[in-house]
């Protein structure tokens, strides 16, 4: 598994500095490239396995004020993708599991600097279900697609977001 991840405060696009855009893109997708060159050799030689990614709802549902985050995490939920399909003759898969925004230390940033309870409530009223994600529940859909039961899974960005992609 590979969950790697940064973001900026919650700002407009044309306030976030170079360096900052350098240091998400560089911990969010960079690291990508290092864990496949590093994990994918050994796959190989063992006739297989299970990568997953953790992506985001960010990557498939943007937020404003969050548009260098969330181009990271499109290009997190692509690279589940594109290897999926590369990697599938040595018969490994590459999924992304999607959370929607939760309880981490990012939580403050993706807020825009706060995290009061009218910010919070503002934000959960769009998620459908009504919280934020749980790591129990990014927890339980890794497991899902590490194991036998998943088998014939690949290539797709499963968003564990309470109906907020729908």
């Amino acid at each position: 598994m590979n969950n790697a991840g940064v973001t900026h405060r919650n700002q407009p696009l044309l306030d976030v500095p170079e360096a900052e855009f350098d240091r998400i893109f560089r911990v969010n997708v960079k690291s990508i490239f290092h864990f496949v060159h590093a994990i994918v050799p050994a796959m190989r030689a063992n006739g297989g396995g299970s990568i997953v990614n953790i992506g985001s709802v960010a990557g498939i549902r943007p937020r404003p004020g969050l548009t260098w985050y969330n181009a990271s995490r499109g290009a997190v939920n692509l690279l589940s993708k594109s290897p999926a399909v590369e990697l599938a003759p040595w018969n490994i898969r590459v999924n992304a599991v999607c959370p929607v925004m939760g309880e981490s230390g990012l939580l403050t940033d993706f807020l825009g600097g706060q995290d009061t309870p009218e910010i919070r409530a503002k934000f959960i009223s769009t998620i459908p279900l009504g919280r934020l994600s749980r790591a129990s529940d990014v927890a339980n859909a890794v497991a899902f697609l590490v194991t036998d039961e998943s088998a014939f899974i690949s290539g797709i960005e499963l968003p564990v977001a309470g109906a907020r992609c729908v």
